[in-house]
């Protein structure tokens, strides 16, 4: 595999972890994805929801600037 192939292959890999933590944080925002009650329910789980989505938004960008 050419070095062009394998930084193909990080990008893929590196986009698909963006898009499946943004969905599951969207979905812990909007109550699509909860937590049962004795974890702390649909508010922390909504609590949770913000934190992966700022955390992968701010990750991104960083990772964006790095290059």
């Amino acid at each position: 595999m050419t070095k062009q192939g394998g930084k193909v292959l990080n990008f893929i890999a590196w986009l698909t972890g963006v898009l499946v933590s943004l969905s599951i944080g969207f979905a812990m925002i909007g109550s699509t994805l909860t937590l049962p009650t004795w974890l702390g329910g649909s508010v922390l789980a909504m609590i949770v929801g913000w934190v992966v989505v700022a955390t992968t938004v701010i990750g991104a960008v960083m990772a964006i600037l790095k290059q």
